[in-house]
């Protein structure tokens, strides 16, 4: 390693012969010097370099005389730090590992399936298709084959009762359009003005399927006729007062097959009421 007093003083005294230049490894300016020492301007450079050396601050020196040694510490550091990196690594690896065996197991979390892909439905696009070509029942039939793949498919309804409507198929348009309205259609606007709907619009039903959001009203169930027992069953239950007589009498009327479960329920409910 060059120190840089030592190049001041080789300057100083013997820099005329270059003897500083070789001293620092700089052999073609040696040469330089040793060829032209007799001229005393190779003198004064000489000096001038001594008192640049002395002046010099050590750390530059190093950076421009001693880059080889400097390199060498450097990949020293280098080698030293990838060293302790390794070593930090590979104790934060036994830690994790030591966790593992001694933290309890922990539950595994519920996790939600993930949503199937929707099925292929070349019956959808074929349908609009038609559609769009005036050809209404073509398109009817591909929505009805739709259908079958995408049951609640609300574009697929509401398509069929425009086809419908168009048709002048007055039940099957109100049927879908309710499907529609049921899986969740809510553009009611667009029903009011829609073209292909205009048949619908104007049939009498149409104001109280409007008036009960745009769906088709149940029919109320009606009451079930109450049961009249058979001339052979009211024959029995006469001339029995005792309760116990005319239940035990039900039963064996049950077993012979002359009442139903139902007949025999509703007797038995009707005595003891």
């Amino acid at each position: 390693m060059k120190e840089k007093n030592v190049a001041g003083i080789l300057a100083l005294f013997l820099g005329g012969f270059g003897i500083h230049r070789f001293y620092l490894g700089q052999t073609g300016l040696g040469v330089f010097y040793l060829l032209f020492f007799w001229f005393p301007v190779i003198w004064i450079v000489a000096l001038v370099d001594a008192i640049v050396f002395f002046s010099m601050d050590q750390e530059v020196f190093d950076r421009k005389y001693n880059q080889r040694y400097a390199r060498r510490d450097t990949d020293y550091d280098r080698r030293n730090y990838r060293r302790r990196v390794r070593s930090e690594q590979r104790e934060e690896r036994r830690e994790r590992r030591y966790e593992r065996k001694t933290e309890p197991p922990r539950r595994r979390q519920y996790e939600r399936p993930k949503p199937r892909p929707p099925r292929s439905n070349p019956y959808k696009a074929s349908g609009i298709k038609k559609y769009k070509d005036y050809d209404y029942d073509g398109a009817i039939e591909d929505f009805n084959k739709s259908l079958d793949i995408e049951p609640n498919d609300v574009a697929t309804h509401f398509n069929l009762a425009c086809a419908y409507s168009l048709n002048e198929k007055t039940d099957k348009s109100f049927f879908h359009l309710d499907q529609a309205v049921a899986n969740g259609f809510n553009d009611f606007q667009r029903i009011k003005e829609h073209d292909a709907l205009a048949f619908l619009r104007i049939q009498p039903e149409f104001e109280k399927f409007e008036q009960n959001g745009f769906r088709l009203q149940k029919p109320e169930p009606q009451p079930e006729p109450p049961e009249i027992p058979t001339e052979e069953q009211e024959e029995v239950l006469e001339g029995q007062p005792d309760l116990l007589e005319q239940l035990k009498r039900l039963g064996e009327l049950r077993e012979k097959g002359l009442l139903t479960e139902e007949e025999f329920t509703t007797q038995k409910r009707k005595l003891l009421g």
